[in-house]
């Protein structure tokens, strides 16, 4: 059994590293993908900071929606790594990996680390043009380790998601339309930009069973409120759904090539 998981974390340390090997080859994907939180934050927030038409009690919006930006684009990163799986399917490199002895378990979660990554990624360069805009964000030892833990979890969430509709959409093109139907409204039916006490109870309670509210929470109590009351409740949320999503995953990922 010891052996067994010994070979699923190492396996999936390599597809890992496979991965991100992609990305340091390419690194223009993390300038573009850098391109909408800036925006969302540089425009939307300036904008909506001055109409002061939603409460955030102690604080000003455009610290209230950091946490929420960066949740954003860590899941618009993940939720499009399907079309990568699609694209390995028709050059014919998912075909060679499907029938090595590679636990399929540990294809997903390398998928999912190397997600997880891009995602850090992404933290990175909203920290950076926070500071730049005099976001003031608690930025400790602690809190930096925590958001970890959140987008590691959040982005192999969505990775796992975006596999399944890989395997079952096969195309590109279908698998973009999906992926915005299924992003945009998560996105607007959690708590990124606005509090879930402004919204319908019908969107409320969507809201409550919303992987990225959970993000949301615990990125807000880390880096913004210091109130760790729920912070351990989000990890636990994030860390079931992305391990169960991860064994869906792990059952539909050879259908991709069917």
């Amino acid at each position: 059994m010891l052996q067994y998981i010994s070979q699923i974390m190492s396996k999936s340390y390599v597809m890992a590293e496979m991965e991100v090997r992609k990305l340091l080859h390419d690194p223009t994907e993390l300038i573009t993908r850098a391109v909408q939180p800036i925006l969302w934050l540089g425009i939307f927030g300036e904008a909506m900071s001055r109409a002061r038409a939603i409460p955030t009690p102690g604080f000003t919006y455009l610290q209230f929606i950091t946490p929420g930006i960066l949740t954003q684009s860590v899941t618009f990163v993940a939720i499009f790594y399907g079309l990568s799986i699609i694209w390995e399917r028709d050059m014919g490199l998912l075909q060679k990996i499907i029938i090595t002895p590679t636990p399929r378990i540990a294809l997903v979660w390398g998928k999912m680390i190397s997600a997880g990554i891009r995602g850090l990624s992404q933290a990175i360069i909203i920290f950076l043009f926070a500071i730049i805009i005099q976001i003031h964000l608690k930025l400790t030892i602690f809190s930096l380790f925590g958001v970890f833990i959140i987008i590691m979890l959040g982005a192999g969430f969505f990775t796992g998601l975006s596999m399944i509709i890989a395997a079952i959409v096969k195309t590109r093109e279908r698998f973009m339309g999906i992926g915005q139907v299924i992003t945009l409204p998560l996105f607007f039916a959690s708590n990124a930009i606005y509090p879930i006490d402004m919204m319908p109870s019908w969107l409320q309670a969507i809201a409550k069973i919303n992987p990225l509210t959970y993000m949301v929470n615990g990125l807000r109590a880390l880096l913004l409120t210091g109130n760790m009351s729920q912070l351990s409740f989000d990890i636990i949320v994030l860390t079931i759904a992305t391990f169960f999503i991860s064994l869906l995953s792990a059952y539909m990922y050879p259908k991709v090539v069917i």
